[in-house]
């Protein structure tokens, strides 16, 4: 600290409190409305300015040994109540706001004593071009970078990760901040270069590997739905081969059907004829195909699972009623339906039990999609923070269901209730997908 005035200490602690605020403002999806966050930021950054400014006139001494890593907490909570995101990221940009508040004090205050004597207008002219310079390369270029990975971010942070984070920060902070240690010396300038150098460089490094691990999470996502839609369509050729079977089949039967009628009206026996309309219509009517609902990728989906599971001897009950125009992707369908019935399929199988049955209900109601699956089960389901779980892990699909959900900010829910596994699923349907694709 190379003193001054009040006036000269409340415009050190402007560019410092500004720095910090609009660094983790640039980086936030706050939870209040845009215009609200700002009159906030503005009237709670004003007001720190005031009470540091006042502690530097009424106790310089302690100001200067303690100003800096106060700063670190008040400004902090302030601005994790202000976001709408989990903790470990907001302790994530706080702490990168620090490292680069650390930068801009390193910088103004070092320059400023080895070239021009210690002048204190040199030195907030060098913090003001920092902070410039900082919030401008923010906005620019690393708002948009962080913004398009914050999801992976939010999914990849955990505790141990954010205390490293915090650890490194410290660090830094040391450096600028610690008291004891301010003295100008060449020995002082290389360690605070060096170590806030480092720090850096894993605060970098440690961002890019957690978007790295996001996208390499999200490839794996998007191909398991690849997969799995892969798969439906061979279910699908499958059963187009037999329909072109049992069309032929029916082609063939039809002209012995048409003889034996024929024989029946030549020899005007027609309560026999009759007879055999009857049973003949009867027959047809047995063999229809069974109309799920009118939306096709939802009738597809439903009709191969549906055709699998009877197949092993599992009944089925639907009640589908959901049509064609809605505003969800085909590929999310295949998400959530095919990996619920896969799901309800596996659990009747291993529940053991001799009458397995699958329950199904599908609606729109207004601008919301409802799902519920209920399928026997043997009560042996583990959950982990209300996930199904597998003996691997999470699995079971869900991922894949929470993930296609999330995409119209839905809700989940999975409970055992009455012997039954209970999955319901609630969608809200957009009006447009321009923003989902």
């Amino acid at each position: 600290m190379l003193g001054g005035s009040f006036w000269i200490a409340a415009l050190r602690n402007t560019i410092s409190i500004g720095l910090m605020m609009g660094f983790f403002l640039m980086l936030d999806r706050p939870k209040f409305s845009m215009k609200k966050t700002i009159y906030c930021y503005i009237g709670s950054g004003g007001a720190l300015i005031a009470a540091y400014s006042l502690w530097y006139l009424l106790g310089t001494s302690s100001f200067v040994r303690y100003s800096g890593l106060s700063s670190l907490l008040v400004v902090g909570i302030f601005c994790g109540a202000m976001s709408g995101e989990a903790v470990y990221l907001s302790l994530y940009k706080m702490g990168v706001a620090f490292y680069l508040l650390s930068v801009c004090v390193f910088c103004g205050v070092d320059v400023s004593r080895w070239w021009f004597g210690g002048n204190v207008w040199v030195d907030i002219l060098v913090r003001a071009f920092c902070l410039g310079v900082i919030l401008l390369v923010t906005w620019k270029k690393l708002r948009k970078l962080f913004l398009g990975g914050v999801d992976f971010l939010m999914e990849e942070m955990d505790m141990y990760s954010a205390v490293t984070l915090l650890i490194s920060v410290m660090i830094g902070a040391v450096v600028a901040y610690w008291p004891n240690l301010q003295g100008f010396s060449i020995f002082n300038m290389v360690r605070a270069f060096v170590t806030l150098f480092m720090a850096g460089v894993l605060q970098y490094t440690i961002f890019h590997l957690y978007i790295h691990l996001g996208y390499e999470h999200y490839y794996q996502a998007e191909k398991e739905l690849l997969e799995m839609n892969e798969k439906l369509l061979r279910g699908q050729m499958e059963l187009m081969r037999e329909s072109e079977k049992e069309a032929a089949r029916i082609y063939h039967d039809a002209r012995h059907h048409m003889l034996l009628m024929q024989e029946y009206a030549q020899k005007k026996e027609f309560d026999e004829l009759l007879a055999y309309l009857m049973q003949y219509g009867e027959d047809i009517e047995n063999q229809r195909v069974t109309y799920i609902c009118g939306n096709r990728a939802v009738n597809s989906i439903l009709s191969a699972y549906a055709r699998k599971a009877r197949n092993k001897g599992i009944q089925v009950e639907m009640d589908v009623k959901v049509g064609e125009g809605l505003n969800i992707r085909d590929v999310d369908w295949i998400a959530i339906l095919a990996n619920i019935f896969e799901n309800a399929i596996h659990g009747c199988e291993d529940s053991g039990l001799e009458q397995q049955e699958i329950n199904i209900y599908i609606a729109q109601k207004g601008n919301k999609a409802v799902i519920r699956f209920s399928n026997t089960s043997a009560g042996n389901v583990n959950f982990h923070k209300g996930l199904p779980t597998s003996e691997k892990g999470t699995g079971l699909g869900v991922p894949s269901i929470m993930k296609a959900a999330s995409r119209y900010d839905g809700e989940t829910d999975f409970e055992l209730q009455n012997g039954a596994f209970v999955t319901r699923i609630l969608l809200n349907i957009p009006c447009c997908m321009e923003n989902r694709a």
